[in-house]
């Protein structure tokens, strides 16, 4: 009888034996202890993103949680991880993950770039879109990989033996298509009322039972969301234009998928997807290690429609601590061995109207000045020039990429830039501003993150065949989000440490635990999960290190 995560009992507390003293004294320690033997590879890896999972959230709650965090807290535990670039975006951040490369490589530089030429009205690509396809439109993508260019830790597994299972589930397309990449037996994120994959596939019975499961959860609605004792200092009204956020409870009234798309359940949901999957497919079976990727997208909703620090992100994570430990209750009454990884694909920063109430009054929305509309009618007023057809500009709006119009002349081209640069320059919102020109002649950055020059952190997210023309940078604090409303509040893209830093945390029974506060990168998961699974690649495969996540003197990279 398949179980359900909801059916798992939480695991059973371990028993300590305390060894009783000798009388006599100890017998002394030999010269030089022999070297550990590496632990055998784990039958199945799984990969977990929590999106929006900022270091200083995984600061602030990581006392109370109790559940499935507390299991991964006495593993080895990366409390500065980074995602080392600019481009802190959804698409990005998990394009790195299981790449071990950044996406300079990855060639995923935002969650959407713009083709000013692109045959379409719709001039905007989406990251995980096939544009060549007619029924495609970046809201409505045909989804597709082809626009990821690194291979995963998955790709990789199954070029080195084809029996490797690579499976991925997430709520968002565009996490579950990066963890997994190419080489793929299955992939299902969350669309309408269920789960869905790839065009030309079909869902499987497994997803089918799942999908149902959740459908009859919806149709008859549930009421708030319990309040844990701790979430009272957070438990509290902040007035943002003409509503509030801060209190929310996530009531669900029946037949509300949007709601339900918007709050902590669907994390549950995906968490008994990811059971399903295991199931179906046999995960962790035999002796070739598997990898299964799991990205919970329910944070980053929160985060954006409510910010940081009230009571819906404090209800949001202790929702996902229970669900996480459902998860591993759920692989352990399996009997599996494996080993995860927990990290995320950026952090996120709270509504400024709360930050302003905290002491933080640079914090700020974005004035109506740097909106791409704006800056390219500023730019025509100030060169004369506009598009030849559709817009002059394309992009912008916050930290990222302007693309210019297509159809203007070698001259016209570099006029539009400068007068863009010189209106970019005096606004005392924009921290820097690079040209592709600039960046193109840069090495993609190596070294420890924390200490990278601005213009390494833009290097290391730019792509010359992808990238804008212009790329600015707001200055800390500034909110990319000029006009607030309900459901859209708060968010991250920016290069600054509240969007680049998150935790980084691995896994595995009987694993020797470590604190290590030394500053690591997300791009250091895959090389480190390699080394675990013995998959040796070429130098140069990664842009990241291995990382010892065993705090014993055995050497988890020695392998």
């Amino acid at each position: 009888m398949r179980l359900s995560l909801s059916s798992i009992a939480l695991a059973t507390a371990l028993a300590v034996c305390s060894p009783a003293f000798a009388e006599e004294a100890p017998a002394p320690a030999p010269a030089e202890a022999p070297a550990a033997e590496p632990a055998s590879p784990p039958k199945l890896i799984v990969a977990i993103s929590v999106d929006q999972f900022s270091a200083d959230l995984f600061a602030q709650y990581r006392e109370h949680f109790s559940k499935g965090f507390a299991r991964l807290l006495t593993g080895a535990v990366f409390p500065s991880g980074y995602q080392s670039h600019a481009a802190t975006e959804t698409c990005p951040g998990h394009s790195t993950l299981l790449t071990g490369v950044h996406p300079a490589r990855t060639g995923i530089v935002a969650n959407n770039w713009y083709v000013p030429g692109i045959g379409r009205k719709d001039k905007k690509v989406y990251c995980v879109e096939d544009e060549t396809n007619p029924e495609s439109t970046s809201k409505n993508p045909v989804v597709s990989p082809d626009h990821l260019k690194a291979p995963t830790l998955g790709d990789l597994m199954k070029k080195a033996n084809p029996a490797t299972i690579n499976a991925a589930v997430s709520a968002k397309d565009r996490a579950a298509v990066m963890m997994s990449g190419h080489d793929t037996d299955a992939v299902y994120w969350f669309q309408g009322k269920g789960f869905t994959t790839f065009a030309d596939r079909k869902i499987s019975r497994a997803v089918v039972a799942g999908n149902t499961a959740l459908q009859k959860i919806v149709d008859a609605g549930d009421g708030a969301l319990p309040v844990p004792g701790w979430c009272g200092a957070v438990d509290r009204a902040v007035k943002v234009g003409d509503f509030t956020i801060g209190t929310y409870r996530f009531p669900l009234k029946a037949g509300d998928y949007a709601a339900y798309g918007y709050g902590p359940r669907l994390d549950a949901a995906t968490g008994d997807m990811a059971i399903r999957m295991v199931d179906e497919l046999g995960m962790g079976k035999d002796a070739v290690p598997d990898v299964l990727s799991v990205s919970f997208s329910q944070t980053d909703r929160v985060g954006h429609a409510f910010g940081t620090e009230g009571v819906e992100m404090c209800i949001q994570l202790a929702q996902l601590d229970a669900t996480l430990g459902q998860l591993f209750d759920a692989l352990d009454a399996r009997g599996l061995d494996y080993a995860v990884v927990l990290t995320a694909d950026h952090g996120g920063f709270d509504a400024p109207e709360r930050l302003d109430q905290e002491g933080y009054p640079d914090a700020k929305r974005m004035s109506e000045d740097l909106e791409i509309g704006a800056l390219a009618d500023a730019v025509s007023q100030d060169t004369g020039i506009t598009a030849p057809q559709g817009k002059l500009l394309y992009g912008g709006g916050g930290s990222g990429d302007i693309y210019l119009a297509s159809g203007l002349t070698d001259e016209q081209r570099k006029t539009v830039i400068d007068a863009l640069v010189a209106r970019l320059r005096d606004n005392p919102e924009v921290a820097s501003i690079y040209t592709a020109e600039q960046l193109e002649q840069l090495p993609v950055p190596h070294g420890n993150p924390q200490d990278w020059t601005m213009i390494e952190r833009v290097r290391a997210s730019f792509d010359p065949e992808r990238s804008g023309q212009v790329l600015m940078m707001t200055r800390r604090g500034v909110v990319p989000i000029v006009h607030p409303g309900p459901g859209y509040v708060a968010t991250h893209g920016s290069p600054w440490d509240y969007d680049r830093r998150v935790p980084i945390v691995f896994w595995r029974k009987g694993m020797t635990g470590e604190e290590q506060p030394a500053p690591v990168e997300t791009v250091d998961i895959a090389p480190t999960l390699a080394a675990l699974v013995g998959l040796k690649e070429p130098e140069g495969t990664w842009d990241g290190r291995c990382l010892d996540i065993d705090g014993s003197e055995a050497d988890t990279c020695a392998r």
